[in-house]
């Protein structure tokens, strides 16, 4: 009876022990199947072996300066730039392996002892995905099912694709694509971005805690944002956590964690938007030059199709050198505040009841607001894509509404307050605008570009998109035109008297009788002392000797692209030009007569680095050396004893207007200079064209209506309004020994025959005339 009763245990033990060989052979077999399944497309379509090689990722195209430094992307939605496993720092690789992936280096893309793990405790003591499955979600799927089956099939997939990739890539590779591919936030795709943005610098350079704190974004980089007003607190708390994850596994010791947790998150907090950052107006320019580029059928890729700037991860090699753009934009807002802060001071509506416009009644700026108001932004999307009827337009113009404002006093230059649209428009007129380019004169290379303060706020670009009055900086032009024809010298004199073009001369329908500024006449002047101090009725003379058509043949020839009218008033500046045809004409004085098309662009790459574009340089011989050389030495006077001679020399400490807007003073440079500076009616526009023997740069500054402006030249002239930009740039620039501006002489051309040392020039007359004074007139017209 015993003996049955051990049989039939046996039997019951034996049947039990079946069962569960069946069931584990079943649940084998049935991960299989569902494996297969999985990698058979059935729950799905899979990556094949090329989309492995090749993962469809929008790759932003970057801009690179010339000293190669990015200067900003193009891209809608993904800002991102790969970096190769070599450009990470080893704290980098090592927070990511000891927070996510321990046993990275033991397994082939899952983590067996990690899944086992996250069954037996259902996930509450931490998922088990690796990196090379993380990677595979990110790559191929994005978030997840919310439900438990989509769940289930996707956590299959990532295994397959994980595996795949653990084939297909090095552990390196795997690793740089998983910092390639995250986003951070805050237009922080990928780690090279999120670097820039977060702390300001390349990957490479991230130190100990900026690496734990980026690691430990990887958990929810929404909910980890560390910006202020987001959840800092919470970001420093977690890059703690991976501080000690790291400690834990050996990574860092004890004291390094605890002193690394002390530390703040100290960000160095630098947007990448299309609005922000270095060198925007330049940025935008180049978003049109690509755009044409893109457009032309000879630039396609291999299967015919555009390139997208946005998306197919071009690299744009530009000519801008970022410290020149510092440099430059640095300039521009140490003086352009100052300057605003007079001119408000001046137009309050107590001293201004018109403010800011001058010379206006209430009738013409009621009528220039309206024109303002439908060439406006707001009435295009009102009118167009609302399909709102003008009355209602017209009305909301005068609704308050809650708007962001530019300002020099606030923080960030942003003020967020309510005021009507009208207001607003009102409020921005009032601003005075700068622009700004600089060339290299030997090479055509723009090394510096600023079209305005601040791109957000105006986004009018005044180097190249802007044209304005361009007053007495056309005056060399005519002098240039004269020294060609008749071989004059910068020491030859001129009667400073009143003087007229009569009328149908030139085609000019009146009598034309320029006048000085001040009404100042008497005496003669050398041409150097006429140009350096602006002497309108010199100008009027040798314009009158050459005619109006030369002069503008030379313009032409000197890269001008505006239509000019053949009269005799166009010697004093009347034309509409932009400060890039200004720049680029000065710059064949500064080249010996030899004018050379601006280049923004030298080369343009793929992704992969295949050249798809390379410069070619466009050149032409306008003026012979020894007429652009002595063009040079007539400019050198304006800053040796001319209206820009504040570059040089210190004024009595009684002036204040040179503590009130001559940003910088005193300047004091002491190497050869040759400029010109402007001033339009009304003092609308001030220019200054400066120039060294390897770089020339114009400045213009003005009002977007040239009803506003200065009541007097005092504050409106050039040497007030744009000579103190150039000065705090060539300063900066000249302090940056790197850049290796020059400082030397202009090159004086072999077998110079016109005299430009005007002592030497008065011995020479006094000798063969035995008699002569340098005031006496010198040629005969």
């Amino acid at each position: 009876m015993t003996a049955k009763k051990k049989t039939t245990r046996v039997e019951d033990f034996t049947k039990y022990i079946r069962w569960f060989w069946k069931l584990f052979l079943f649940g084998f077999l049935g991960v299989i199947l569902l494996f297969l399944l999985a990698s058979w497309g059935v729950f799905g379509e899979m990556p094949d072996h090329t989309v492995l090689e090749n993962p469809k990722t929008n790759l932003a195209s970057e801009i690179i300066s010339a000293d190669g430094k990015t200067l900003g992307k193009f891209y809608l939605n993904d800002n991102r730039t790969p970096v190769d496993y070599k450009e990470l720092p080893q704290s980098l690789i090592d927070a990511l392996i000891a927070t996510e992936d321990v046993r990275y280096h033991e397994h082939a893309g899952i983590d067996t002892w990690g899944t086992l793990r996250a069954f037996a405790k259902a996930g509450k003591g931490g998922g088990a995905s690796t990196i090379s499955q993380q990677l595979a979600k990110q790559l191929f799927h994005g978030e997840g099912s919310k439900n438990t089956i989509g769940r289930i099939t996707q956590k299959i997939k990532e295994w397959i694709i994980a595996i795949r990739l653990e084939r297909q890539y090095t552990k390196e590779e795997i690793i740089a694509q998983y910092f390639n591919i995250y986003d951070f936030g805050n237009n922080a795709d990928g780690i090279r971005s999120a670097s820039r943005i977060y702390f300001g610098k390349e990957p490479k350079d991230l130190e100990l805690h900026e690496s734990a704190m980026l690691v430990g974004m990887f958990k929810n980089s929404s909910l980890y944002n560390p910006r202020p007003h987001r959840n800092p607190e919470g970001t420093l708390n977690r890059r703690n956590v991976v501080l000690s994850q790291m400690e834990k596994y050996e990574f860092i010791t004890e004291i390094q964690r605890d002193s690394i947790k002390a530390m703040p998150l100290s960000l160095d907090y630098s947007p990448e938007s299309h609005r922000e950052g270095m060198a925007t107006y330049f940025r935008e320019y180049l978003r049109g030059f690509m755009k044409d580029w893109t457009q032309d059928k000879a630039n396609r890729k291999p299967d015919g199709t555009k390139y997208n700037i946005n998306s197919d991860g071009l690299k744009i090699y530009t000519t801008i050198d970022s410290r020149m753009q510092a440099h430059a934009e640095e300039a521009i807002e140490k003086h352009m505040p100052k300057l605003q802060a007079e001119f408000n001071n001046q137009n309050t509506p107590k001293r201004n009841p018109t403010a800011p416009f001058l010379e206006l009644d209430s009738e013409e700026i009621e009528d220039l607001m309206n024109r303002g108001m439908r060439r406006s932004e707001r009435w295009r999307k009102m009118k167009y894509d609302l399909k709102k009827s003008n009355e209602e337009i017209i009305a909301s113009f005068n609704v308050p509404v809650e708007m962001s404002i530019f300002s020099w006093e606030a923080e960030g230059n942003e003020i967020d307050t309510v005021m009507t649209p009208m207001d607003s428009m009102r409020y921005y007129k009032s601003f005075l605008l700068p622009a700004m380019m600089s060339m290299e004169p030997q090479t055509g290379h723009v090394k510096a570009w600023v079209g305005g303060m601040n791109y957000k706020h105006f986004q009018y670009d005044m180097v190249k998109q802007g044209k304005r009055q361009i007053g007495s900086t056309f005056k060399p032009f005519v002098y240039a035109t004269a020294i060609d024809q008749l071989h004059l010298s910068p020491c030859d004199t001129l009667p400073d008297t009143p003087f007229c073009i009569e009328k149908d001369k030139y085609g000019n329908p009146e009598e034309w009788c320029p006048k000085n500024s001040g009404g100042q006449y008497g005496g003669n002047r050398t041409l150097k002392n006429a140009l350096g101090n602006s002497v309108n009725t010199i100008t009027a003379r040798l314009m009158d000797k050459v005619g109006p058509q030369p002069v503008i043949d030379l313009a032409h020839n000197l890269g001008i692209e505006q239509d000019i009218l053949p009269v005799p008033s166009i010697a004093l500046g009347t034309p509409d030009l932009s400060v890039y045809e200004m720049v680029a004409a000065y710059s064949s004085f500064a080249n010996q007569g030899v004018y050379n098309k601006p280049v923004m662009v030298t080369r343009i790459e793929d992704k992969n680095g295949t050249i798809l574009f390379q410069f070619t340089p466009e050149s032409k011989d306008v003026l012979s050396a020894e007429t652009a050389y002595v063009t040079v030495k007539l400019l050198e006077g304006v800053t040796e004893s001319g209206s820009g001679q504040r570059l040089r020399h210190k004024w009595a400490a009684s002036q204040s207007v040179y503590k009130e807007v001559i940003t910088g003073y005193p300047y004091e440079f002491d190497n050869p200079i040759a400029g010109k500076t402007g001033t339009t009616q009304n003092q609308s526009d001030g220019w200054f064209m400066g120039m060294v023997p390897n770089l020339v740069t114009g400045v213009w500054v003005g009002a977007e209506d040239r009803a506003t402006h200065f009541k007097t030249i005092t504050y409106g002239q050039g040497a007030t309004m744009a000579l103190p930009i150039w000065a705090l740039y060539m300063r900066g620039c000249y302090e940056d020994e790197g850049l290796e501006i020059s400082k030397s002489s202009f090159e004086r051309p072999d077998n110079l025959s016109i005299e430009v040392d005007c002592f030497k020039y008065q011995e020479e007359n006094e000798n063969d005339e035995g008699k002569g004074n340098i005031d006496e007139p010198k040629i005969d017209f």
